[in-house]
């Protein structure tokens, strides 16, 4: 089952605009090129706050992307944004998954 991961993030400094860019250049790349990804956005919740959501084939791989992005905002960004809260769970309907069509001959 696909699972999906939300995190909260207060933003200390700067814009939402700026955070996003930072997002395009460093978390994308990163969750891209992780075992089990299958998507990944970013949305402005408030004027100081946002979400990043993405999903992933696993909850293994949802937990390790936790990880990941912790490490990275650590890294890159700890001084612009903070974590606020983080969940992570299996999704009950996921309207952007599509089942392959069988093969027929």
């Amino acid at each position: 089952m696909r699972c999906t991961r939300v995190a909260l993030y207060d933003i200390k400094t700067g814009t939402f605009e700026e955070v996003v860019s930072q997002a395009k250049s460093g978390m994308v790349p990163l969750f891209k090129d992780s075992n089990g990804f299958v998507s990944y956005g970013v949305a402005q919740v408030d004027k100081d706050a946002f979400v990043s959501i993405s999903t992933w084939e696993t909850r293994a791989q949802a937990d390790a992307a936790t990880a990941k992005a912790a490490d990275w905002v650590k890294a890159n960004s700890r001084d612009r944004f903070t974590l606020r809260d983080n969940y992570v769970g299996d999704l009950a309907i996921d309207t952007g998954h599509r089942e392959p069509m069988p093969i027929t001959h």
